[in-house]
């Protein structure tokens, strides 16, 4: 018997998509579960495995752009199951077939969005940024699948299960392609995937579309750093997670929120919409790309409940399993280039947000105290945000309220 493998629906937006990659070869043999393809669109990225063993036949070839339902491979089965074995999408909404065929099962409930926002670093999933000691993380050499989630460019948090683990001995770079024997000098072309379309066209929207300032400040870490080192074995064994830096940036930028409702608002014509929640955009960086997750009503939320929140988004995230609902939206986005080594840098706006924080690395460095030089921990923060609805007032005292929380934490718990 002959199955079919049909293009999944991707919502109701999505009409199109492109086979990306076949992962077996035309005529190869087949497993049940085996990795069969993955298609791309302009906003999402999905594989599709086998639920039948077989022999595959491709019927369409790598970048080709192919409809919603379309037919592009067969698996002729060599044993033929029980009646009714189909090669299925586990996606909700599956494509209508023949009694004989169905769609390919993605290897995710819903495929991923592209990524909401800015541009470039990333956040740990234990959201620990590393101190300059620390030589960046090895880079993931993967096939380039990468995502922004939502509806922008944004820095990421890395999905690695410690952040704070120190770097290979001997880090080992992506290096540019050679060529042997004759040694001239040559050039690869390759198209453009559309999912990387997709993060240029929102790249260019947050620098064309919005009026991008950022702002400055630095925090010393110090008293984090000490509640996580007193508290961090009775957290771990209580709530099953580690105390990371992230739950108490979310809090912190939540109580800015709370002074300063702009940045928690969005412009949709002439009109500004503030939004009455807190739902933070905490970015992730994967080996596919950057996707950023949302932690929905983080102000009704513990410290232990954003840790894990953060970890299972992170750990769904590797394994692009993400569903499209838990990466739209948000109304505000965290960022932490600290992680890849990042001292200083300038994240870029997930529209229709309006502002965007960015971590960087912890630094021990001297500082002021009370008239004499001390080594403190520190880390630079900053704050994009749309001149258009905010001033820089506003975006300091935001800035400074954050600065505020981090430093003293127990602020956040007395909300003061």
């Amino acid at each position: 018997m002959a199955i079919e493998i049909r293009v999944p629906s991707f919502g109701e937006s999505i009409t199109e998509s492109t086979v990306a990659q076949w992962h077996k070869p035309d005529g190869a043999t087949v497993q049940k579960g085996d990795l069969l393809v993955t298609l791309d669109t302009e906003k999402s990225s999905a594989d599709l495995e086998a639920e039948v063993s077989g022999r595959l036949k491709i019927l369409v070839p790598e970048g080709t752009d192919v409809k919603v339902g379309a037919v592009i491979g067969v698996l002729e089965e060599a044993d033929v199951g029980a009646e009714g074995s189909t090669v299925a999408p586990k996606s909700e909404q599956r494509q209508a077939a023949s009694p004989d065929a169905t769609v390919a099962k993605p290897v995710s409930p819903e495929p991923r969005t592209e990524p909401h926002a800015p541009a470039a670093e990333a956040v740990a999933e234990r959201q620990e940024a590393p101190t300059a000691a620390t030589a960046p993380p090895s880079p993931a050499v993967s096939r380039e699948t990468h995502v922004l989630p939502g509806s922008g460019p944004t820095t990421g948090v890395s999905s690695r299960p410690d952040a704070s683990a120190p770097a290979p001995e001997s880090p080992v770079w992506p290096s540019a392609p050679t060529t042997q024997g004759s040694g001239e000098r040559t050039v690869t072309r390759k198209p453009m995937s559309r999912l990387r379309k997709t993060i240029a066209r929102r790249l260019l929207q947050a620098r064309q579309e919005t009026a991008m300032l950022t702002t400055f400040a630095e925090v010393d870490m110090s008293a984090v750093q000490a509640l996580r080192q007193r508290y961090q074995e009775s957290f771990l064994k209580r709530y099953g997670v580690k105390l990371g830096l992230m739950s108490f940036f979310v809090k912190a930028v939540i109580e800015g929120l709370r002074l300063f409702p702009e940045l928690n608002a969005s412009i949709e014509g002439d009109d500004i919409v503030y939004h009455n929640y807190y739902d933070i955009g905490v970015a992730v960086s994967t080996e596919r790309g950057l996707v950023v997750p949302v932690v929905r009503d983080a102000d009704r939320k513990s410290f232990a409940d954003i840790e894990r929140e953060i970890a299972d988004l992170a750990q769904r995230a590797r394994e692009n399993r993400l569903a499209l609902a838990e990466l739209e939206g948000g109304t505000f986005t965290i960022t932490n280039g600290g992680v890849f080594g990042s001292l200083l840098s300038t994240p870029l706006l997930n529209p229709p947000q309006v502002g965007i924080l960015g971590m960087h690395a912890i630094v021990d460095r001297p500082v002021a105290i009370e008239g004499r030089a001390e080594i403190r921990p520190m880390m630079y923060l900053a704050l994009s945000y749309d001149h258009r609805l905010i001033d820089g007032r506003e975006a300091v005292q935001f800035l400074v309220r954050v600065k505020e929380c981090i430093a003293n934490p127990e602020r956040i718990v007395l909300g003061i």
